[in-house]
């Protein structure tokens, strides 16, 4: 809901500012006062297009902007919150503003942060509705007009579309799958066929954890056995000597350490010492014989085998294919343990696979039996549709002809889309016959732009409430009527006023006499519109006003009691609307 509206450098506006109220809200004031301003500057404020032959002459811009209590947990707080603005009062207030200079450039602010400016009129969908000759009018884009068919239509319609929209996205969802399983049934069959080539080679070779490893270490040995077996021959014989030699010179280390521990002997008792080094000297002859006994049993075990070695090195050769297919990591080293890694997951991928197929039918026979739901529950909703719409054509075409336009038939279009939408089959377009024999055309089509603020008018009475915006704002809705249609649109948009906003730019006095609150707007001597030219009229200002808009002299007694006549009626008749 609008709190506040300032507008500075906008047409014959120099700085003016409006507070409209809750209910209904009236803007009246001599022709060219500059009150139908107002409604351009809502326009721009809501994304309208910023027209720089509007700036006032000898501004630099014309600025808009507008303090708006909103919903803290509805849909433009968190998308305020997404551009990065903030909230007044605890998230309750939002201050916008729309600025055009001379040269045309264009800025928009959010929240205290600048934005597109197509914000604004994303915001505009879900905060006004502008209803003027040359302003946005939300109720003529085809998606409010299904929308709001359908809030009319009532909580039948609203329960099948939940369970077609349910429908609906999950056939979108099976079908996307189906489809990706379907366009890839190459490619998947040629992955299985290569993981299962891949599997059956494995499976042939059997690799163990670690072979590779083993095998090396094992090629090394035959590679290299006259060497090893050498030098554990001529190690063991440093150590304890060749017995076959029967040479008894004492040069192995082992005849060396008896020698030795035999001349400590004798001694080792007199000092603790020296029979402690006995004791290392001993230790280490023992050391000695049981190395010396291991690399005789070594040496013994060592010996060339060729035809193990061409064994050892064909299988490592054949583990070696297997690690460069299937065991690379991706650096260009691999090794076995990452083959068998391969190996596990190509076997749970080739399993899934496998049961592709079954996948396939299962969900071939999903999507249609979801295909089959949400064509019945949309054909449901085709059905409630035109019921709601004949409702609401015949209901609309009623207030028409109470708004001094009674020869003018509205009817509602639906007509059947090529496929299935997010909303059903439906294309729904509300057209206007303005006199018999005329087609029925859109609405921007069928009617002027009096009789379009008229039609608007009641479609939004009827609608009560059906459209969602909390304000809406009106301009020459009362364009070519007079008389007792002007008392009709008056209370009609009374009637409105009661279930939201309403802002209505009036040069009637039938009209402005059904205001909750009434603004004057008036021209300063120099011509222009300032903060002081804004006026809210009290009882004694709103009988003087409705005077002038009567009578053009706003001190005429006849005029004065007609309008007071007016006021009176009109109060009478706000007190009927405002009963349960």
């Amino acid at each position: 809901m609008l709190e506040e509206v300032r507008i500075t450098g906008l047409g014959v506006i120099d700085d003016a500012v409006l507070e409209p109220s809750p209910g209904l809200t009236v803007v009246t004031g001599e022709t060219g006062a500059g009150k139908t301003m107002v409604v351009t500057g809502l326009g721009l404020l809501f994304g309208g297009r910023g027209d720089p032959a509007r700036v006032r002459p000898g501004a630099d811009r014309a600025t808009v902007e507008g303090r708006l209590r909103i919903d803290p947990g509805g849909h433009v707080a968190k998308q305020v919150d997404e551009a990065g603005g903030e909230l007044d009062d605890d998230g309750r207030a939002l201050v916008i503003s729309r600025s055009v200079s001379a040269e045309g450039r264009s800025r928009a602010h959010a929240g205290g942060r600048a934005v597109p400016v197509s914000l604004l009129t994303y915001l505009a969908d879900e905060l006004v509705a502008i209803h003027g000759q040359a302003d946005q009018q939300q109720l003529l884009k085809p998606a409010r007009q299904r929308a709001a068919l359908d809030r009319y239509a009532g909580a039948e319609l609203s329960g099948v579309l939940a369970d077609y929209q349910r429908a609906y996205q999950r056939h979108r969802e099976v079908r996307g799958e189906l489809t990706e399983l379907t366009d890839r049934a190459r490619e998947r069959a040629q992955q299985a066929d290569d993981l299962r080539s891949g599997l059956v080679e494995i499976d042939r070779l059997e690799p163990a954890q670690g072979e590779d490893e083993d095998l090396l270490a094992e090629q090394e040995r035959l590679a290299h056995a006259d060497a090893l077996h050498t030098a554990a021959t001529a190690a063991h014989e440093a150590l304890v000597g060749d017995p076959s030699a029967g040479s008894d010179d004492g040069a192995d280390a082992a005849t060396l350490l008896t020698g030795a521990t035999r001349a400590l002997d004798g001694v080792s008792d007199h000092d603790a010492a020296l029979a402690g080094l006995a004791a290392r000297l001993a230790e280490a002859a023992y050391v000695i014989a049981d190395v010396a006994a291991e690399l005789a049993s070594y040496a013994q075990s060592v010996e060339a085998d060729p035809a193990r070695l061409a064994a050892v090195q064909e299988r490592r050769a054949e583990l070696g294919r297997l690690i460069r297919a299937f065991g690379s990591r991706g650096d260009g080293a691999g090794d076995l343990a990452a083959v068998l890694a391969w190996s596990k997951e190509a076997a749970g991928r080739l399993a899934e696979l496998d049961g592709d197929d079954d996948r396939l039918s299962a969900l071939a026979a999903e999507e249609a039996a979801l295909a089959a739901q949400a064509d019945g529950l949309a054909v449901q909703l085709t059905e409630l549709r035109k019921k709601a719409a004949e409702r609401f054509a015949g209901a609309v075409s009623a207030e028409l002809a109470a708004l001094a336009m009674p020869h003018a038939r509205l009817t509602v279009a639906i007509t059947a889309a090529s496929e299935l939408g997010p909303y059903g089959r439906d294309e729904v377009e509300i057209r206007l016959a303005a006199h018999p024999g005329a087609p029925a055309l859109p609405l921007h089509k069928g009617a002027s732009g009096g009789e379009l603020s008229r039609v608007m008018l009641a479609i939004e009475v009827v609608f009560a409430g059906a459209d969602p915006v909390p304000t809406f704002v009106f301009d020459e809705v009362d364009a070519g009527v007079g008389g007792k249609a002007a008392v009709e649109v008056g209370r009609r948009l009374a009637r409105l006023a009661r279930l939201a906003q309403v802002v209505v730019v009036t040069h009637l006095p039938q009209v402005a006499a059904f205001a909750d609150t009434h603004l004057v707007v008036a021209k300063s001597d120099d011509g222009s519109v300032t903060r002081s030219g804004v006026t809210r009229l009290d009882q004694g200002g709103r009988v003087r006003e409705l005077s002038r808009m009567l009578a053009g002299l706003e001190d005429s007694e006849f005029g004065q009691a007609h309008a007071e006549e007016l006021l009176g009626l009109a109060a009478a008749q706000r007190a009927e609307l405002a009963k349960p």
